[in-house]
């Protein structure tokens, strides 16, 4: 059984769990109370120095970056429906991963954080900045999509969890760009057992 290192208001956690929930794989969750600096304790930092959640443990193997555990988990189980073979496939998945990562991921911290989480203590300047750049990135999310139900085709991949959790996060703030691929879409995901049983409680 694998352990995630994890909070529910995470949406990094949150995708590995989808996965893990979607593919039958048992897990342990461990919670780790960001509210109260849990993430920079001793013990958390020599699982993750980066001071972030997730973080997941199997057996010898212990791993942060939640792309790369969705990988990890797809290539260990042989899930090759949610991390096809097929390169071209399998190049688009990894696109949208990277562009989650270093494109959306900033911007959706810079608005949910500091918006939602940080309250009267937020950075103005990282609000706006997030709020100015979204209306791009929707547009590039929307124009992705068509043609097709889901990233890499017609069917969901890790792709979808990962950029989906992003959404999921950025509807703390109001705040998800009003494009019209982007409401299927997100509809046909967060239907996914697996994402719904990520989904925080209460």
């Amino acid at each position: 059984m694998v352990t995630l290192y994890h909070n529910p208001y995470s949406q990094h956690c949150r995708r590995v769990v989808a996965l893990m929930e979607e593919a039958g794989i048992d897990y342990d969750l461990v919670h780790v109370a960001l509210d109260k600096g849990e993430h920079f304790g001793d013990a958390f930092t020599a699982i993750n120095p980066n001071h972030q959640v997730p973080a997941l443990i199997d057996g010898d193997v212990t791993l942060f970056e939640s792309n790369a555990i969705l990988r990890y988990l797809c290539a260990k189980h042989g899930l090759a429906e949610w991390y096809p073979d097929d390169p071209a496939t399998r190049a688009s998945i990894d696109q949208w991963l990277d562009w989650n990562q270093s494109r959306l991921s900033p911007r959706v911290i810079d608005v949910v954080l500091n918006k939602v989480f940080m309250g009267d203590q937020g950075d103005k300047a990282a609000i706006a900045r997030g709020e100015k750049a979204l209306p791009e990135l929707g547009a590039i999310l929307n124009a992705g999509l068509k043609g097709h139900d889901f990233l890499a085709g017609d069917r969901p991949t890790i792709a979808d969890l990962s950029v989906a959790s992003n959404v999921t996060q950025l509807g703390f703030a109001e705040a998800v760009p009003d494009e019209p691929q982007l409401g299927p879409w997100y509809d046909r995901v967060s239907a996914l057992p697996g994402f719904q049983k990520s989904m925080p409680r209460g």
